[in-house]
């Protein structure tokens, strides 16, 4: 869309030098706003549940300062929480890192370490679980489980 606005300002301003006509130059103004407009109005994609037909729920990634850390939320398009974790304040990884689906059912949760991966990372994926455990940031052991059976054994 704004590569489009920028060819036919192109135009616009090639007629208004060729032409030196005072009304093209207000109808280039015109266009120029409803161009911009335009851009503006594409570019605002998220709405609020209450506005949007299709449910679209955008909420801004936060970042606050946590003893030290900042402590980030970062959200999907549809609201859901995406990931939760912490940075350095160096932009490092640190500490446990949880990865949600668009549904919010959990997909992996990780371990670092001023940016290095440690301990065991646990990946969900519907009724698989690995375990993945990192030494010196490199895989060392995977395990992998499937869920056959939900039964819960009571006294």
């Amino acid at each position: 869309m704004l590569r489009n606005s920028f060819i036919i300002v192109n135009i616009y301003l090639y007629l208004v030098k060729k032409s030196r006509n005072y009304s093209v130059m207000k109808k280039l103004i015109l266009v120029l706003v409803v161009l911009f407009s335009a851009n503006v109005m594409v570019a605002q994609s998220c709405k609020s549940k209450s506005t949007c037909k299709t449910k679209t729920v955008c909420k801004k990634d936060s970042y606050v300062l946590n003893n030290g850390l900042i402590e980030a939320t970062l959200f999907h398009k549809n609201g859901a929480v995406a990931q939760t974790g912490f940075y350095t304040k160096d932009n490092k990884l640190q500490g446990e890192w949880i990865s949600y689906d668009v549904k919010g059912n959990k997909t992996a949760v990780a371990n670092y370490n001023n940016g290095d991966k440690v301990g065991t990372w646990t990946f969900y994926q519907g009724t698989t679980q690995k375990e993945v455990t990192y030494k010196d940031s490199r895989i060392s052991n995977v395990n992998t489980w499937e869920k056959t059976d939900s039964r819960m054994v009571t006294n």
